[in-house]
């Protein structure tokens, strides 16, 4: 997989599809202990007529480096890459903290998005008593089972409990260091006042099951952006594994939408 060394980090990404395709590129930007692959299902369905790229951010799948304080430092490694191969205007989909980090690049660089998508994301964190509970235990017990409580939580009741083994592996190998320094990160994001600024044509992904990020956050974000088309999924916050035919079929509505 081609990299790109950016302020000490080697950040591993994807590049498919046509590049002359008339659309702007679509760029997908992964959560908190993911990577590149959530993106599995929506870059089959969309690198068949345009240009997809995805990233692992850094210390995340297979991208080094450490963890980032603040959201803005994820938002710059994204248009470091960007840059890099030369795209200048852009349609952005974000999940969870991902979508976080679109939600940074919407408001510093309006100019080059286009459109967004945000999956099963907020604009300012609001901690449950349980999760706030958990990240104090965080401390206490082994790194896996704080993963594994985090993984587990995620998941609407009835999904497939291998396949949630499977994602707990998968995030509890990204490095102790990266997932509480993130998590400083999240907890410190708030743009919900900023909102209003926002004037990209917006989706809105939630699962109406998501205990991390309720979507009553969700709605009240919605009601700050002056124009945003929402749609509510029956799964919880991992919607590109749970829901991943829905979700496709959402983000192509969204986009095939003309102004």
């Amino acid at each position: 997989m081609p990299q790109l060394e950016v302020d000490g980090a080697a950040l591993t990404y994807d590049d498919e599809g046509p590049r002359d395709a008339p659309e702007v590129p679509l760029v997908f930007v992964h959560g908190w202990t993911a990577n590149r692959h959530r993106w599995d299902h929506q870059i089959a369905h969309f690198s068949a007529r345009r240009r997809v790229i995805r990233l692992d951010l850094r210390g995340h799948g297979e991208s080094t480096g450490a963890g980032a304080r603040t959201i803005a430092e994820p938002a710059r490694d994204v248009l470091a890459l960007l840059d890099h191969l030369q795209v200048e205007r852009f349609a952005l989909v974000g999940h969870s903290m991902g979508g976080m980090i679109a939600q940074t690049i919407a408001l510093d660089h309006p100019e080059r998005v286009e459109r967004m998508a945000l999956v099963g994301s907020i604009g300012r964190m609001t901690y449950s008593r349980g999760r706030g509970l958990l990240m104090a235990a965080s401390t206490l017990v082994p790194y896996r089972l704080f993963v594994a409580a985090n993984i587990q939580r995620a998941f609407a009741p009835g999904h497939p409990r291998e396949e949630i083994r499977a994602h707990i592996r998968a995030s509890a190998a990204t490095p102790r260091e990266v997932v509480m320094t993130l998590y400083g990160a999240m907890r410190a994001f708030d743009v919900l006042d900023r909102a209003g600024e926002i004037r990209t044509p917006t989706l809105m992904v939630h699962g109406y099951h998501d205990v991390q990020l309720p979507v009553r956050q969700m709605l009240r974000m919605a009601m700050a952006y002056p124009d945003a088309v929402v749609r509510i999924l029956d799964a919880g916050h991992e919607l590109p594994l749970e829901k991943p035919a829905e979700l496709t079929e959402a983000l192509d509505s969204f986009l095939a939408v003309k102004e």
